[in-house]
């Protein structure tokens, strides 16, 4: 009996030495934790665990309880947080490469999107991002035009519109003729509500996962200049050259995976926001005749700007926006 209870100490002790000896991480989202990129973050987390055979392990902090959205990438790079889960928009002009992809270039999906945000850094390889170890990027679906009390199937009804829009959909709003109002998506359904807007540019998803389509009553079908936000998963990079080679190699090929998985939840949530929409009673409004080709001009001075921001940073803006061009046609299998 005593050799058995000799023996059962020793395994404790033993599982207890190996708990310890297990690399454990914390990883930083702005999201909350019910919603579907939060779960999908926090399912990265137990897969690292699972396929490092437990020599990994992060501890998952959603809804900004451990950096906040706009501070996560800084909170990243000074070992606030280990892994960090944010928008590069929310440190707008630092990335400028990376920014083209944000660019109302007509995007169709989050998966395209996705697709496109993940070519371009690798082509590049920003110096932007030299301080982390990139995991992957992600994107949702197309940004939108959504208004309350008055449809909007032609350029000209666009003038005298005030609508919520933040970074590059404040930009859009502004060269398509409204008036771009920033606010937090939180805010913007009572602002919506009350009037103080007309409505505003937001991916489908809104619709259902901010309740967004109970206070709009119209959708456009503003495709030909669907914007997007690229949203970055990053790790410090002392942290991730503290693993071994061997659980590196299984964390890549679990960030590969995951991007996907993003790009697909987006698409998922895009459709049941549309179907949200619907049944509130929204109407999907098209553009009139013709009407693309004058949304696609009237956006185009942003993709100079853009150029020109770029250029001024010294990044070759043209080849980027190219590039990126390149890379959503063939997102599309166009």
């Amino acid at each position: 009996m005593r050799r058995i209870l000799v023996l059962a100490a020793m395994l404790v002790l033993a599982l207890a030495l190996s708990a310890q000896a297990a690399q454990r991480l914390t990883y930083a989202s702005f999201f909350p934790p019910t919603h579907v990129q939060s779960k999908l973050a926090k399912q990265w987390c137990a897969e690292v665990e699972k396929r490092t055979d437990g020599e990994v392990a992060v501890d998952y902090f959603p809804g900004g309880t451990l950096v906040k959205a706009a501070q996560t990438f800084d909170g990243v790079v000074h070992g606030m947080a280990d892994v960090g889960f944010s928008v590069l928009a929310y440190s707008r002009g630092r990335f400028p490469v990376m920014a083209a992809v944000d660019l109302p270039l007509g995007y169709p999906s989050g998966e395209a999107a996705t697709e496109v945000a993940n070519a371009v850094y690798d082509e590049f390889q920003p110096k932007a991002f030299d301080q982390v170890k990139v995991m992957y990027f992600h994107a949702h679906g197309p940004g939108l035009l959504h208004t309350k009390g008055g449809k909007v199937d032609e350029l000209a009804d666009m003038k005298g519109l005030k609508l919520r829009a933040t970074g590059n959909s404040a930009r859009l709003v502004e060269a398509l003729g409204g008036t771009p109002v920033a606010m937090s998506m939180p805010d913007s359904y009572q602002a919506i509500q009350k009037g103080v807007v007309d409505g505003g540019m937001y991916p489908v998803e809104t619709n259902k996962g901010w309740n967004m389509a109970e206070v709009v009553d119209y959708m456009t079908e503003s495709h030909p200049v669907a914007y997007t936000t690229t949203f970055f998963v990053v790790m410090n990079k002392a942290r991730w050259q503290s693993i071994s080679e061997k659980n590196r190699q299984a964390i890549e090929a679990i960030n590969r995976e995951w991007a996907d998985k993003h790009a697909t939840a987006w698409d998922e949530s895009d459709a049941e926001g549309m179907e949200f929409f619907k049944a509130q009673g929204g109407e999907v409004v098209p553009l009139k005749a013709g009407q693309a080709e004058t949304w696609k001009a009237a956006a185009e001075p942003m993709l100079e700007n853009y150029v020109r921001e770029a250029d001024s940073k010294g990044v070759d803006g043209r080849a980027v926006l190219e590039f990126t061009r390149k890379s959503l046609t063939e997102a599309k299998g166009e």
